[in-house]
């Protein structure tokens, strides 16, 4: 295939604000700026226990390489699944609905949270290149419940937003809980999103009972050419009526310590929901993505009774073939000898209630 021009934009669009250069397009966004601590030097954000992004020679080694092998996806992909949710889930159920790859819906104690929402038909910096969906959100946004809070786990398009934050602070006028300078981006680009901005460790109320933890995940961020790092990334533990849920929206495994130390901070986790797509080639995605087979071992670190799989069908940001993680995730829960239905693949539109 000749590289040409808008293949080169679309290239970078969708590799380089996942991978290990962000997409070459000026940042004209303010950034962060506050006190050092153990993982920010003043400038930017790092994680003591993990591993630095890739380089631009390495993005373009995994783009334009002669060896690269990237499995072709359906054009379309629709689930079989669609969600009109309740307004409100009270007492001390919660039920969570997959709107798809990252965002879900979770509704209990009388609230209404979203993660990590994108109903956009990219996740790039641009509109006409970039990964595309390949199936409708599992919740039409016209469906949606009010919405309370919405929680950001970091920068990247996949998983923040503007537009459809944008769309949610029109309709709903949500608190926006997210780390630390992901709220300065948000407000530049719309100063009406109420974001509120946290480091890790931090605990925030949210109301009826209902509390969130940022924990640290092993990851990192970046919008355009100049701000990598310059905002911080999280995973969530959610305090509810049910139990604690740990929602961990992008992150390596590594040797497994960031699994652990959720274990032995927060203690019993009812549910994790876990990342099992966005990992191949693994000699450029181990060190910021799990495959399959890192995320059981993620569920047996941080001792979940039960784990949801996402990250996965709905934009394709890697090599692997639309249906490999729920396949891999089956072989690698036998190969660990532990219960297919304690590690569910979700589709777009499934509900879990616990």
């Amino acid at each position: 295939m000749p590289v040409t021009r808008r293949r080169v934009f679309g290239l970078l669009a969708g590799a380089g604000a996942l991978a290990g250069i962000p997409s070459l397009w000026m940042s004209r966004m303010k950034t962060y700026d506050g006190p050092a601590s153990n993982h920010f030097d003043g400038l930017n954000f790092f994680d003591p226990d993990g591993a630095p992004p890739k380089s631009l020679r390495e993005v373009l080694r995994w783009q334009l390489g002669g060896r690269r092998q990237r499995a072709k996806w359906p054009d379309w992909a629709p689930s079989p699944h669609a969600d009109t949710p309740p307004a409100r889930v009270d007492g001390d159920r919660v039920r969570l609905s997959f709107v798809g790859h990252a965002s879900w819906l979770i509704q209990t104690g009388g609230l209404n949270i979203l993660v990590d929402p994108v109903w956009s038909e990219r996740v790039s910096p641009v509109s006409f290149a970039g990964p595309k969906r390949h199936n409708d959100p599992g919740i039409a946004f016209e469906k949606l419940p009010q919405i309370d809070v919405v929680l950001v786990s970091h920068g990247h398009y996949d998983h923040l937003d503007i537009a459809t934050l944008s769309r949610l602070t029109k309709n709903f006028a949500p608190r926006v809980v997210t780390p630390l300078g992901n709220d300065v981006t948000m407000r530049s680009w719309d100063s009406t999103i109420k974001a509120e901005a946290f480091d890790w460790h931090d605990r925030i109320e949210l109301g009826g009972g209902i509390a969130v933890h940022l924990v640290p995940t092993r990851h990192w961020t970046a919008r355009g050419m100049f701000d990598r790092n310059k905002a911080l990334w999280a995973s969530f533990v959610l305090e509810t009526p049910a139990g604690k849920i740990y929602v961990v929206c992008d992150s390596g495994y590594g040797d497994g310590r960031h699994f652990r130390r959720v274990a032995e901070r927060h203690g019993k986790l009812r549910l994790a929901i876990l990342p099992i797509g966005a990992y191949e080639p693994r000699w450029f995605m181990r060190d910021q993505h799990m495959n399959p087979e890192d995320a059981v071992k993620a569920l047996a670190d941080c001792g979940a009774e039960a784990a949801l799989g996402h990250h996965h069908g709905t934009f394709q940001l890697t090599d692997e073939a639309i249906d490999a993680p729920a396949k891999a995730l089956s072989e690698a829960l036998d190969a660990a000898e532990i219960s297919q239905d304690r590690f569910v693949a979700m589709k777009p539109g499934q509900v879990v209630e616990i």
